[in-house]
């Protein structure tokens, strides 16, 4: 009997053990690359944009192989030119842990199967929004994003429009999900550097930033869905009685695990392990501290108990759950490819930004909110985030990596300012593309498999980002981040 391995089980399940190895390699001082390196990167953002527009069933065929090519070129280089295969490592980490989360949400959240009988009137439709904003802070954008894309789509299957999954990615996947660490990558990380888990709910600006964002998009999206509406024939519309059943809810045990288990890699609880005198020559043997051996053994930890937990959600998900989602591995195995490469070619870009972020003239809050949303519409806002964040420290002489200088630099009336600017502009502009977030080329693909249309990269970009996401920065920049 032959063995087979499908490629986006096997990239899931590498994904799935990856924080196992998340404190196994430290990046050390490495030389600073070349920047024609940052052409691997723009020319894959290039393809991603403007190949399935030019030869849509070549890209289908071969963007796996696209995204993997580009990632080699960048790959050797920093191997065997700049030998700094930690660097390259340390990224391969972290594309693994953020598959680790994306694959296991959407696993579970595919089990649970929302059936919503009636018509989407635009008060259903932006009654699903504004519910999918506040479950971000709770489930996180991807798990609120994965729960109610499908339903939102098929109540909406006879007048889909573009502008519909558009304010979805706008809403549910990326601004909605500002509040909390669970809600979006980068507050996570600042949470795991000492951010208090709900600072941000206590600072008036990033309240009503929030507010202000998701207030304006749910009226603009209830005034374009009630023109659109009314220009379809009332024969579609159904006539029965709406209803709402949910099917597979034991699910909803699996998602609150994963939530757990994510923010378990704290590790306070566990303490020093110092006595575990295995452990620690082992620690020692690799070059780590107590402390590393301590988040190691976390990984190993929280891996084991996700991979456990998305296995039994797959094994014990309602079977009719998953056929009425239409589930399958696809959009997490496009999503996998296409971040594969992302993650490895962004890291010459990466490295250049961290070396001269504290040298690019920016000191006061607006700029850092800028320049922190600007290259997370692009690049993986997490690593962003953390750079911007570094460079704020920096530029008041206290260091991110120490504790004592995170809650002195949260605790200043000025300095804590950087801090909300680099948080809202690293989740806000997330929105601006559709690969600012995991979640919105995930949200497009499983789109497009149900049939819906979604705009191209440009085009998402320039009909929608620019003109509504761009007014409402301007506004939050001038009014709430002096």
């Amino acid at each position: 009997m032959t063995l087979r391995i499908r490629p986006g089980v096997l990239l899931f399940c590498l994904a799935i053990l990856s924080p196992t190895f998340a404190f196994a390699a430290e990046t050390p001082a490495h030389p600073e690359p070349n920047p024609l390196m940052v052409a691997p990167f723009a020319l894959l953002l290039l393809a991603i944009a403007i190949a399935p527009f030019v030869h849509g069933p070549f890209w289908a065929r071969r963007y796996h192989v696209i995204s993997i090519g580009l990632a080699s070129i960048v790959t050797v280089y920093y191997v065997f030119i700049l030998r700094n295969a930690p660097r390259m490592l340390a990224s391969a980490i972290d594309y693994m842990g953020f598959m680790a989360i994306m694959g296991s949400l959407f696993v579970i959240a595919s089990g649970i199967h929302i059936k919503m009988i009636g018509h989407a009137t635009p008060a259903t439709n932006t009654g699903m929004l504004a519910l999918g904003a506040l479950l971000a802070n709770l489930i996180g954008t991807t798990g609120a994003s994965m729960l109610l894309i499908r339903p939102f789509l098929r109540i909406n299957k006879y007048r889909a429009a573009p502008y519909q999954v558009v304010f979805f990615i706008f809403i549910v996947s990326n601004i909605g999900g500002a509040l909390t660490p669970i809600g979006d990558p980068p507050l996570f990380l600042g949470y795991l550097k000492g951010v208090p888990f709900f600072w941000l709910l206590t600072k008036g600006r990033v309240v009503l930033a929030w507010l202000l964002c998701i207030v304006a998009l749910l009226v603009l999206f209830f005034t374009i869905d009630r023109i659109y509406y009314a220009r379809h024939p009332t024969e579609k519309r159904s006539t029965t009685k709406d209803v709402i059943k949910l099917e597979g809810s034991h699910n909803f045990i699996w998602l609150f695990v994963i939530i757990g288990l994510v923010l378990a890699q704290k590790a306070e609880w566990l303490g020093n392990l110092e006595q575990w005198r295995v452990l620690h020559s082992l620690g020692n043997s690799l070059g780590w501290t107590a402390l590393k051996t301590t988040e190691s053994f976390v990984a190993f930890f929280v891996a084991a108990l996700m991979l456990a937990t998305a296995w039994a959600a797959y094994r014990f998900s309602s079977k009719d759950a998953l056929r009425q989602n239409e589930f399958s591995f696809a959009p997490v195995r496009e999503v996998g490819f296409l971040f594969f490469g992302i993650f490895a070619t962004m890291v010459p870009a990466l490295d250049l930004l961290e070396t001269h972020a504290s040298s690019l003239g920016l000191t006061s809050p607006r700029e850092y909110f800028w320049a922190s949303g600007a290259l997370s519409s692009v690049l993986d806002n997490a690593p962003t985030y953390l750079s911007f964040l570094s460079a704020a420290f920096g530029l008041h002489h206290l260091s991110v990596r120490d504790p004592a200088d995170v809650q002195t630099f949260l605790a200043g009336a000025i300095t804590a300012r950087y801090v909300v600017a680099i948080s809202l502009g690293s989740v806000y502009f997330g929105a601006a593309t559709y690969i600012g977030n995991g979640p919105n080329f995930m949200v497009k693909s499983i789109a497009e498999s149900c049939g819906a249309k979604c705009p191209s990269f440009f085009g998402y970009f320039l009909k929608y980002s620019v003109p509504i996401l761009l007014i409402l920065f301007i506004l939050i920049s001038l009014f709430l981040l002096t």
